[in-house]
């Protein structure tokens, strides 16, 4: 990790750009105590105490810049384990940028993105996997994301990737114990119980990859109201979001795009999609819709058929979703005398789960909502406890190791042989919390953080 290790002093705004009450510029290093007594006097006149708020003036030379308040966190008691100073001064861009500018000619360096974090885990304070939760905090768009990250920030990928990799460790100390004391270890028998246990482990490991588990929490469920025109998707959505978003009319084909709003369900952050009445048409601009609509369906986690309930089926509706079954149905205008009830809508559609609304008056929106949010995977759940991309491929990775390991038994290899298999899967896992990792692979998960964190 040498290319990443670095002794400089640096200095970089916490804070978010643009006008506000406070902005947070903030150092790390050896120099930083040093760098700030350079820009920053106190107002009593004594040297800042670690970890108290002080209140003072920033100085370019004799002439103040600023009230603001500083505060020094000695090391290792910081963020980063080294000298951390931070600057709480108003929220100018303007005035951040003269603070850096000054921090800059009295010693310290820009950082770069992430490289306040990637501190604190080269640093020993945090692993990668909680490294990267910091991330995900900060980008978190739903109650769900946050408390996934705040999960992942306090170890609970990482317990779970320890506890795995403890009992990997435990199997090559029974190979080694074999190969030391053959006399006394019956090796066929050591080699049962290792491939039935490598087995155990893949296959937990297996059950706890739920990439789809991370993409739901952080970007969002994406739900896709489709079916024929004028059925009352438009009215659907503005309905959902508690808007005017969608142009609702009479007409048939007023959608002619896909509009896509976010909402909030139970904390769980919902993409909802209205899309253009897919039916045969001979509109250039239509058609276009209806493409986009087909293409959405193809990528939703929830696929909603809304009919009119006013309206016997036509196939029209059957053939809506190009052989995609809908996960629900949602019978539209139940203040109109009904002509399809739910036990018809089954009878066509028998996978899916009913629900009737009337969406001008609110009438069947909360069950509705009640009904999306649980094709949610659930939150918390140890089947979904590696859920990042990153993670998943590492785990499944180690799994290929460790199957590797059961056909080395299988064809009557040494165990020796198989302790390569069951180091592999350690190093698999290892490179989850940044143990076994490279430093290029390093280098590109903190190039994804914001500069100041």
């Amino acid at each position: 990790m040498s290319g990443l290790i670095s002794s400089d002093t640096i200095a970089a705004q916490a804070t978010a750009s643009g006008e506000g009450g406070i902005a947070i510029v903030r150092l790390s290093g050896a120099e930083s105590e040093t760098i700030l007594a350079r820009v920053f006097r106190a107002k009593n006149g004594r040297p800042l105490e670690s970890r108290v708020l002080t209140f003072g003036h920033v100085l370019d030379g004799d002439m103040v810049i600023d009230e603001a308040m500083a505060v020094l966190f000695r090391a290792p008691y910081s963020y980063t384990r080294e000298d951390v100073v931070e600057i709480h001064c108003h929220g100018s861009d303007a005035l951040v940028r003269r603070i850096l500018l000054l921090l800059l000619r009295a010693g310290a360096r820009m950082a770069r993105p992430g490289e306040f974090t990637c501190r604190a885990f080269l640093n020993g304070r945090i692993d990668l996997a909680q490294a990267e939760a910091v991330m995900r905090m900060i980008r978190a768009g739903s109650e769900r994301a946050m408390t996934s990250a705040i999960r992942q920030m306090e170890g609970g990928v990482s317990s779970y990737v320890a506890k795995a990799r403890g009992e990997i460790v435990a199997l090559l100390a029974e190979i080694a114990a074999a190969i030391d004391f053959p006399d006394e270890i019956e090796e066929t028998q050591t080699a049962q119980q290792i491939h039935a246990r490598c087995g155990e482990i893949a296959k937990k490991l297996q059950s706890a990859c739920d990439p789809r588990a991370g993409r739901i929490e952080d970007e969002g469920l994406r739900v896709v109201l489709c079916g024929r025109p004028n059925a009352g998707k438009s009215s659907l959505l503005n309905a959902l979001i508690g808007g005017d978003r969608a142009i609702v009319t009479d007409i048939p084909g007023t959608t002619r795009d896909t509009l896509t709003e976010s909402m909030q369900i139970a904390g769980l952050r919902v993409l909802l999609t209205d899309t253009a009445g897919l039916r045969e048409t001979g509109d250039a601009v239509e058609r276009i819709g209806v493409e986009r609509a087909h293409k959405a369906l193809d990528e939703a986690d929830v696929r909603v058929l809304v009919l009119d309930s006013s309206c016997a089926i036509e196939d029209e509706d059957r053939e809506s979703l190009c052989d995609l079954a809908p996960h629900v149905v949602v019978l539209s205008k139940g203040d109109l005398a009904p002509v399809v009830m739910p036990d018809i809508a089954l009878g066509e559609f028998p996978q899916a789960q009913v629900v009737t609304v009337c969406a001008p008056l609110g009438e069947g929106l909360d069950a509705l909502k009640a009904l999306l949010v649980s094709f949610a995977p659930e939150d918390g759940a140890e089947s979904s406890m590696l859920s990042q991309a990153r993670h998943v491929q590492a785990a499944l990775r180690a799994c290929d190791s460790l199957l590797d390991a059961q056909r080395s038994i299988d064809d009557g290899m040494t165990l020796d042989m198989c302790a390569v298999d069951l180091s592999a899967a350690l190093d698999a896992l290892g490179e989850i919390t940044g143990e076994t990792m490279s430093e290029q692979v390093i280098g590109e998960v903190f190039a994804r953080f914001c500069v100041g964190k």
